[in-house]
This record gives C-alpha cells, structure tokens and sequence, in this order.
C-alpha cells in the first residue's frame, strides 16, 4: 500500500521506485534496464526536462540516449534546439575523423540555439556521440526540432530556403523586401528575443502583411514546382529546404500571435511546428530519443498562469503516432532553476528552488526516495495508481502548471537535487555577443 513520508507527505511505495546508480553518461548502464520493457516498440521516446540549462538533466538525457543507441539501436537525437542550425551539428557528429575541439566549440555556440549547446555537458554529449559513430553499424545522427533563430528570427531558415533556391530555380528573384523586413525583427541570440519581439510591433501592419504575403508565395512556388527541383537537386536537399521554410513560415506566424497578445496560440502554432518536425525526421530515422521541456512533451494541454491551455507537441505526436509515442516525464526536488524573470536578461541566470509543494508531482515523487529514480506510471499497484491520480500539478521552473500524471505520462524520473550547468567558456567565446554580455555577468554559485 502508499506510505507516508517522515514528514507525512504522501509517498509511492517501495515497488514502484527504479533507483538509478548514476547519472554519468560513462558509467555503467545496467540500472537502466527496466527501459527495456518501458519502451517497447515504441519509435519516439521523448525525455522532459522540468527546465532548461540544468547539469543533472544534460547528463540523464545524454545516458538515456547511450543505452537507448547502443542496447536498442536507436539511430537519432532530436533536440529543443534549432532546425536549420542543426544540419552542421549532424554533419560533425557523423564526419568519423578526429574531433577538432574549436570546431566543435563553434557548434554549440551556433549550431544549436536558445542557448542550448553554452554547457559543458553538451559538448561531452556530442563527443561522445561522433566517437560512437566511428565504430557503431548504426550511426546516431543530431536533428534540431524547433524553431530556427531561437524562435524569433526567420532569417537561419529564410538564408537556408534562398540558398536552394540559387540551385533549384537560378532565375526566379525572391522580392528582395520579404528578407529586408524579416532582418528588422531577427534576434541573435535568446537574449535579443524582447527587442526582436518589440521591433516587430513597430512594423506597419501592410509590411507584416506583404511579409506573410511573401512567405506563402515561396511556399506555393517551391510545392508547385516539386518536380522541376528535383531534376536539378537531391530529394533530400528539397525536404530538408521545404521543411525550414515551413518553420520560418511558423516564426513568423507566432510572432504574429505574439504581437495580438496571444502567446497561448503562439506556443499551440509553434508545438505543432516541432511535430511536424519529428514526424520528417521519423521518414528518415527508425527510432529517435526526443529531448525537449516537460510542457512539450506531455501528452497533455499545458496551462500556465493568465493564459488559456496550449495543445503541446506530446499532444500531436501521441494522437498521430499511438503507442509508438512514450514519454517520459522529469521531476525534481530542490536546487537552482532557470530564472524566469527580467534577470534572466541581465545574467542572473538561474534561481532557487523552494520545495515542492504539496498535491503536486514534484512533492509525491521527492517523498518517495532520496536518490535519483523512475517510476513507471503503467505497473503501478492500485494504491500507487491512486496516489499519482491525487496529484493535480507539476513545477514548471519555479512555478506549478494543471497536470494529469497519468494522461500525460508513461514514465517519471526524478531527480532529488538539481544545478546549473557549467557554461562552456570555450563556446562562448564564439558566441553572439549579447550572449557574451550576459554571460559576463553570471556569477555561479
């Protein structure tokens, strides 16, 4: 039956705690077995984070990652990072020489966005995965999912999309204003996301329209003239340019929502932009590890304060792909978070966590054992059942979100203390600079 806590706190029982050893990607991987059965067939295990940047969950992605390639053969990681900018992250990981260290530096400063490749755990996680393909038959390939431009710029995909173009149709000139106006809002880093997002509220409404005008009239002509392109480029080079304007088409989308003041729709338009992404990575990958925020992999809707319930990537995936989606969902007890306020843009990056509290997740998953741990949602006791279905919320950074664990879930780690990442001084010296400012001023604790 469900026990109580020292300090009463409802707890799971005994047999519904996995205890993990490690969180050393290095390390042994035979505590991860129960993933054997938890994952089954599926083709996409998708693995949250409760936030971004923090060490603990670069390292249990990474090792999850590990034993997923090397005990099932799966042939994919696919990131909450940038689509266009990901291609040459692939290219290194799969390129079989001898790592070169300020290339790979250049990489995680701009290879991947929203500031996801500045941590030391992500360049370990890459290195391992390039030495892994030297020798493996099944090579693991990188593919950003998101929003290119960190979500806020359309220029990564607009250059990639005029950059086929060149080849497929040399003498069709793109209406040189639909890249002039897309450079007055483009952000360069996260840190640029406010004053892009203000720069866009500036524009007059006829140069967001003629700018969504112009987007819709590539996308038409590139879906049109299928058959022309490919006689003068690879099928490949064809999807890959059609799938980065279909998310610069959803850039430009959400900050349209952004602007009316409906983010709720804005992060509905954009959850189901990374879908779209994962289901074209599914028609060149058997099986991929998805790495990406708890609110996207759900499947569940997402609702946070003064804002009406997002429908989330997970919500996508699990209606579109069935039993072939697992998702696997993140829990944490106490430590520093992502910051999410206006100091996050002065560089006090990371905050700290109070406690879980009580009726949510977070607290019924802390009480039930003091080291890292998972639990399957589907092998529970009845008492176990009952004691997840009590739980109503789930901490979102330093804040709660409505959550059905059971709806949303198939399997729940948690990690009992979580810490900033190190930043990476090597990539951030090729970071933008905005990035450099801010991170001037970090002062880890």
């Amino acid at each position: 039956m469900t026990a109580q806590s020292s300090t009463g706190m409802v707890r799971l029982s005994g047999e519904a705690v996995i205890p993990l050893s490690t969180l050393d990607p290095a390390g042994p991987l035979d505590d991860l077995a129960w993933l054997d059965e938890a994952i089954g067939d599926a083709r996409v295990v998708a693995i949250g984070e409760s936030a971004h940047y923090n060490g603990e969950f670069y390292r249990l992605r990474h090792r999850v990652l590990r034993y997923l390639a090397e005990r099932h053969g799966f042939g994919a990681y696919a990131m909450e990072s940038g689509f266009v900018e990901g291609w040459q992250v692939d290219d290194w990981v799969r390129d079989g020489e001898a790592g070169d260290q300020e290339q790979v530096s250049r990489l995680l400063a701009n290879g991947m966005t929203s500031l996801m490749g500045l941590w030391t755990p992500m360049r370990a996680h890459l290195e391992w995965m390039r030495q892994h393909n030297l020798t493996a038959s099944r090579p693991v390939g990188f593919y950003g999912i998101d929003l290119s431009g960190s979500n806020a710029s359309l220029l990564p995909g607009l250059d990639a999309v005029l950059s086929y173009l060149a080849r497929a149709d040399p003498g069709y000139e793109v209406d040189p204003d639909v890249r002039e106006t897309a450079s007055a809002f483009a952000a360069a880093s996260a840190f640029s996301i406010p004053q892009a997002l203000a720069a866009y509220g500036e524009l007059t409404p006829e140069r967001r329209n003629a700018l969504t005008a112009g987007l819709a009239e590539l996308m038409a002509r590139m879906t049109g003239r299928r058959l022309d392109y490919l006689r003068r480029t690879t099928a490949d080079a064809y999807e890959r340019a059609v799938r980065s304007l279909s998310l610069t088409v959803a850039v430009d989308t959400v900050a349209r929502e952004l602007s009316a003041g409906r983010p709720d729709l804005g992060a509905s338009i954009r959850d189901a932009a990374i879908a779209d992404t994962v289901e074209w990575i599914l028609r060149r990958e058997d099986r991929i590890v998805l790495a990406a925020h708890n609110g996207h992999v759900q499947r569940g809707p997402v609702t946070l304060p003064g804002m009406a319930p997002m429908t989330t990537m997970g919500m996508h995936l699990a209606d579109r792909l069935g039993g072939d989606y697992l998702a696997i969902g993140t829990t944490s007890g106490t430590g520093r978070t992502l910051n999410p306020g206006a100091g996050f843009y002065a560089g006090e990056l990371f905050t700290k966590m109070e406690p879980p509290q009580p009726g949510s997740l977070d607290a019924l998953m802390d009480a039930s054992h003091d080291g890292p741990f998972a639990t399957d949602l589907r092998r529970l006791s009845p008492a176990d059942t009952d004691a997840v279905r009590a739980v109503s919320a789930q901490r979102v950074g330093t804040f709660y979100a409505d959550l059905s664990p059971l709806d949303a879930y198939d399997v729940v780690i948690h990690l009992p203390h979580v810490t900033p990442a190190d930043p990476d001084h090597a990539a951030l010296a090729h970071a933008p600079g905005d990035v450099q400012e801010a991170f001037s001023r970090y002062k880890p604790e």
